[in-house]
């Protein structure tokens, strides 16, 4: 499974989550960094959203709802149980 974390310079939020997301074992993923603002149309697009965890499946990349930033890791990691272990 692939994920994306779609993140900028200075976000509290998206260093927390990787941080958190960086220590999950017990589900394989590999985790893809994106500043948004070395590309005009991610900034455009999440310049307010970040962090923006997304999915990227068969069909293309799926934005995951946003973990709350007080979710301990084993909390985001049933949090991300019900979309990384299902077939996309």
């Amino acid at each position: 499974m692939q994920l994306i974390l779609y993140s900028k310079p200075g976000c509290h939020l998206c260093e927390g989550l990787q941080e958190k997301l960086e220590q999950i074992k017990s589900i394989k993923f590999t985790l893809t960094s994106r500043d948004i603002t070395t590309e005009e149309d991610w900034f455009t697009l999440y310049q307010y959203e970040v962090p923006i965890l997304s999915l990227v499946t068969e069909k293309g990349e799926i934005n995951l709802p946003r973990p709350s930033p007080r979710l301990n890791v084993q909390q985001l990691e049933q949090f991300l149980q019900k979309y990384l272990l299902t077939d996309n």
